[in-house]
């Protein structure tokens, strides 16, 4: 894939996917109705939402900016736990099959901007002039 080609691919991916956890943490903070209902029925108490609601803006954000790498990477390791924790937490609850697609599907779409990341970072690396150092 030519560089351009990566960078498109790496912004809109991120772009996707920040905005989504945006809304979703900027809803977890508000206490959004179907927010509660669900942290109600997993056994959560409802002040997680806040907790929950903020680390999803703040890893939103951290995703988006390009100058911290290590926190860019916990960011995409904190959103990939909280999917897992997702979807057992529905397990536990004895939720359906059907509840549990959501947060597979989610632990999918967040491996397409850590990959483009990857991809745009490496391009990034290889199109820049390497020093040998003795």
């Amino acid at each position: 894939m030519k560089t351009n080609k990566i960078s498109i691919f790496y912004w809109v991916a991120t772009g996707i996917f920040s905005l989504m956890m945006l809304a979703d943490g900027l809803a977890g903070i508000a206490h959004e109705a179907t927010g509660v209902a669900v942290m109600k029925h997993l056994g959560y108490p409802e002040y997680a939402m806040t907790i929950f609601g903020t680390a999803k803006v703040l890893g939103a954000i951290a995703i988006i900016q390009t100058k911290f790498k290590t926190i860019k990477e916990w960011a995409y390791a904190g959103f990939v736990i909280n999917f897992i924790g997702a979807f057992c937490s529905r397990v536990a609850v004895g939720d359906p099959a059907g509840e549990l697609i959501a947060p597979v599907v989610a632990l999918l779409i967040v491996a397409v901007p850590y990959y483009a990341w990857k991809r745009y970072d490496a391009a990034g690396r290889t199109s820049s002039p390497r020093v040998a150092v003795s």
